[in-house]
Formats: C-alpha cells, sequence, structure tokens
C-alpha cells in the first residue's frame, strides 16, 4: 500500500508542475496583456508544453497543452472569463494551436527518448569495454566468473547467477551476485542443464518457459557451449521488465563471458600439453643419459673385475693396482651420478630442505679437494685464500655437493697438465667463490643455459655427462640465497663464480683470523 502511494505521488508530481507553471504564466501574460497580441499569447503558451516534453515525457505535455487552451479560452478570448467562444473561427485556431502542440511535443519527447537510448548504449558499451579489459587479465577461472556475475549485475541491476559443467560434465552453480539461495534450486538449475544442452535461450522474455521468473541465456561460442549465465528478473515480489535493449546487451555479455571462459581453458589445456610434452622430453632424456652414465662404468668395472677374476696369474701387482683405480674411478662416476640424481628430485619436489650451520670455507674446499683428488688425473688444483677465511651460513653437504660438481666438470673438461685455479674473496655482502679453468670454454651464447636441466654445451657434447651438475649447483645456491653464473676465461676456458650472503657475523670479530695459499 505504502508503495502504490509512493508510485502515484511521484506520476502526479509534473502535472503538478505543469499547472503551476501555465498558471504563473497565465498570471503576467494577464498582467501584460497590452503588450501581446493573441497570436503571440498562444505562442507563448507552448513553452510548458515544451518543457513537459523535454522534462517528464508525452503525456504531461499533452496536459499542457490541453490546460493551456483552457487559460488562452477563460482568459484571452472573448467573451472573458468564460468557455464559451463569440468568434467560431477561435475554434480552428484551438484545433491548430492543440495539433502543434502535439506534434511539438512528440518530437521533443522523440528527441529525448533518443538522447536517453543514447545514454544508455553509451553506458552498455563502456560496461562492456571494462568487462572485456578486465576478463583480458584474468588468467584465474574463478575470478573470471566472480567478475563477470559482478558486471553484469551491476548493469542490468538484477541477480545474476553462473554455471558451469564440473569434471563429470554436471552443470553446476559456480559464480552467483546473489546474497540468498538464488540459483541453488532444483527448478533453476534444471532448467539452467536444459538450456545448457540445448544451447538456446529460455525464461521470461524468451521462446521458451516465458513465465519462469529468471532468464537463462547460454556462454556460446562457434565451437561449443560453455555454461550458463541466469538473471533473476523478479525482485521485492515485483517483476523485473528487460528492454530489448537489455536482452542484446545480456546477449553480448554472455558471448564475451564465453569467449574468456573459452581463452582460460585453452590456456589451461595448453599449459598441460606443453607440461606433459616437456615432461616426456625430460624423461626421454633422463633415461638416455642415465642409461649411457651408467653403462659406461658399469662396463668398466665389470670388465677390470673380471679381469682380476679369471687372469689373476697374468697380472703384476702394479697392473692389479691400476685395474683397482679403475674399478674405483667407476665407482666414483656412478656415485656421483646417483648424488646428482637425487638432488635433482629432490629440488623439483620441493623436498629440499637446508640443514644451515656456520661452515668454514676452507673446510668445505678441503674436503672437495680430498673427494676429486683420485681423478684429477695430471691436472693442478692451486688454492687462493684470504688471509682471513670466511664462514658462510649454509648446509656444509650441500655446498660441498655444488663444489664437487663444479670442481669435476673442471676436470673433465681441462687437458692434462693445466691449472684449475679456486679463489675466494670476502666483500661487504657475500663470500664470492671462484673456479677457473683453462678448458674447452663455452660459448657466450650458452653461457646462461648451461644452469639448465639436462643441457650440453655445443662444444662439450663429445664428453660424457648428463646435464644435471650444474643444474643442481644452481638450485641449490639459490636455495642459500646466493647466485651461480658463468664467465669466459681470457685467453681460454671458463670461471664459474658462486656468491653466498655472509649473514650475520658479528660474534666473529673477536675471533683470530687465519688463512694460507695453498698450492696442490
Amino acid at each position: 500500500m505504502n508503495l502504490a502511494l509512493e508510485i502515484r505521488a511521484f506520476s502526479m508530481k509534473p502535472y503538478v508542475w505543469v499547472t503551476l507553471c501555465v498558471t504563473l504564466l497565465t498570471i503576467v501574460l494577464h498582467a501584460l496583456e497590452l503588450a501581446f497580441d493573441m497570436v503571440n499569447i498562444a505562442l507563448i503558451y507552448l513553452f510548458p508544453v515544451l518543457l513537459s516534453a523535454v522534462y517528464w515525457g508525452l503525456a504531461p505535455s499533452f496536459y499542457a497543452a490541453a490546460l493551456g487552451v483552457l487559460a488562452f479560452d477563460f482568459f484571452f478570448v472573448p467573451p472573458f472569463l468564460s468557455f464559451t467562444v463569440a468568434d467560431l473561427r477561435y475554434l480552428i485556431s484551438f484545433v491548430v494551436y492543440l495539433a502543434v502542440a502535439a506534434l511539438t511535443a512528440s518530437l521533443a519527447a522523440r528527441l529525448k527518448h533518443q538522447l536517453n537510448l543514447a545514454k544508455q548504449r553509451e553506458a552498455h558499451t563502456a560496461s562492456l569495454y571494462t568487462l572485456s579489459r578486465e576478463m583480458t587479465a584474468i588468467a584465474d577461472i574463478r575470478s573470471l566468473l566472480e567478475n563477470v556475475c559482478r558486471q553484469v549485475s551491476a548493469t542490468i541491476h538484477s541477480q545474476v547467477a553462473l554455471y558451469l559443467p564440473d569434471s563429470r560434465d554436471e552443470l553446476t552453480l559456480a559464480a552467483s551476485s546473489a546474497s540468498g539461495d538464488w540459483g541453488m534450486g532444483e527448478s533453476e538449475t534444471a532448467i539452467a542443464k536444459w538450456v545448457y544442452a540445448h544451447g538456446e535461450m529460455a525464461g521470461r522474455g524468451s521462446g521458451t518457459l516465458r513465465e519462469f521468473p529468471g532468464l537463462y541465456v547460454p556462454l556460446l561460442t562457434e565451437e561449443r557451449v560453455y555454461g550458463v549465465l541466469a538473471v533473476n528478473l523478479v525482485s521485492d515480489e515485483r517483476p523485473a521488465t528487460l528492454s530489448m535493449e537489455n536482452k542484446r546487451l545480456l546477449e553480448a555479455f554472455a558471448g564475451l563471458a564465453a569467449s574468456a571462459i573459452a581463452r582460460v581453458k585453452l590456456g589451461e589445456e595448453a599449459k598441460l600439453a606443453h607440461l606433459t610434452a616437456e615432461s616426456e622430453r625430460l624423461r626421454t632424456a633422463l633415461l638416455d643419459s642415465v642409461s649411457h652414465e651408467l653403462r659406461t662404468p658399469l662396463a668398466t668395472i665389470i670388465g677390470s673385475a673380471t679381469g682380476l677374476i679369471e687372469g689373476d696369474q697374468m697380472f703384476s701387482s702394479e697392473d692389479r693396482r691400476e685395474l683397482l683405480a679403475t674399478i674405483r674411478d667407476g665407482a666414483l662416476r656412478m656415485n656421483r651420478l646417483v648424488t646428482n640424481l637425487l638432488g635433482m628430485v629432490q629440488l623439483e619436489s620441493g623436498m629440499l630442505r637446508l640443514r644451515k650451520n656456520w661452515c668454514d670455507v676452507g673446510d668445505i674446499i678441503g674436503v672437495v679437494l680430498s673427494q676429486v683428488k683420485d681423478f684429477r688425473r695430471n691436472r693442478e688444483i692451486r688454492v687462493n685464500l684470504p688471509e682471513r677465511i670466511p664462514i658462510v651460513l649454509g648446509d656444509e653437504v650441500l655446498l660441498e655437493q655444488v663444489l664437487v660438481n663444479v670442481v669435476s666438470n673442471a676436470i673433465k673438461y681441462s687437458p692434462d697438465e693445466s691449472a684449475i685455479v679456486i679463489s675466494v674473496r670476502q666483500d661487504e655482502t657475500h663470500v664470492r667463490i671462484s673456479i677457473a679453468d683453462s678448458g674447452l670454454g663455452i660459448p657466450a651464447a650458452e653461457l646462461d643455459q648451461i644452469f639448465d636441466k639436462f643441457y650440453r654445451g655445443s662444444t662439450t657434447k663429445h664428453v660424457p655427462g648428463t646435464g644435471l651438475g650444474l643444474a643442481i649447483c644452481k638450485g641449490i645456491i639459490e636455495a642459500h640465497g646466493g647466485m651461480i653464473a658463468a664467465e669466459p676465461n681470457l685467453p681460454k676456458g671458463t670461471v664459474i663464480q658462486i656468491a653466498l650472503p655472509l649473514g650475520d657475523q658479528s660474534f666473529l670479530e673477536q675471533m683470530t683470523p687465519e688463512g694460507d695459499n695453498e698450492r696442490i
């Protein structure tokens, strides 16, 4: 009842203003009657008609025209203060006036309607542009659906729900702008499933189930139906109206949403396909590398062991030591391979856990030298330490693995009788360790790629290896918050630079510095 009174009071407001306007105009014209002739007075009464058409619509403008004719007849046409007409020609004037007023009001109302329609279309275009721009930047399907619901609801001023198929291709409610349970009922879901299955619009304003309070639009592209966009057209027990313009806008929203969902799903499928292909490539590379790397030392170990067993009397003690050394080298090579594989598995699975302690860099280098001494052959390894040997906060075992991998690569790719130099220096923020060799070197274009999994440089492919060592080194160093990089060692060779953060070493200020330069 209160709502009806409010609507009625609002609808009567233009007529009250028209009455006041005509009354005031009549008073002014009556006071200035001698200054105007009858034709001018009749024309002046057209102003309320124009104002009513522009601001309140067609019906108030017709009311203004009728009221103006009555006021003109009553006050300005003889006999005065009477609605009777002495001269019948005034009746023709009244008819012409009403016709001109009606035509003028219709034209003004039509212009107003066109202006409102242009503003509405501009707002709709802006909404579509905003939605398309936002959807272009969204890659997550959940955020995309929520954004579509929010934008459509704000434009249509109705509750909006989105239905998408799940993993079993069963249509379920995926997002909603409604705070209540609209869209979750069995009837709403059943209609949405019908629309999804047939790819046709249903509900109020369509040709199917037109008595239903909601309108359901399929999210349709040229290839398939991706879901259903539903709009609740009933609110506060009062049917909402959906103009043709809003209906077309809703279809445009549905088309944009379908294209965006298709883009996201195709992106996810492409990413999955890429990951699958990459996984297959890595698996193939791993099997090839591991089978080759294992077969070579195993063949060496088996051959040497067989020779020792079957030809014990044929070999001198020096020959037996050489065969035993070959077996040991093969076993060490296999051990390094297994260690690298386990390290890569830990890095890839996120299971790598650092057990950080304060580590003496000199002690770490000493352990590394003892591990590589059996296969360094005729290479000379020099170590340059500062007077005060730095310490770092890190996992000692993993840092030793890093240096063993780097030094082993330097030995592998360096010629006999060449020198490998390990240098350590400390600045304000980092401990920097460099390993320089005089080997084959790395082309400038490949300096960053050598830290990728299974990557083998173009100049080193003839040397056995899996391409895992430096990738593991990079993962371990970055887990410590450090950096590792490769540089040319002019005139020949490569320098691997490792930088580890110092950490808070204030407690070392009272310790006695020590260090040396070692030649091995």
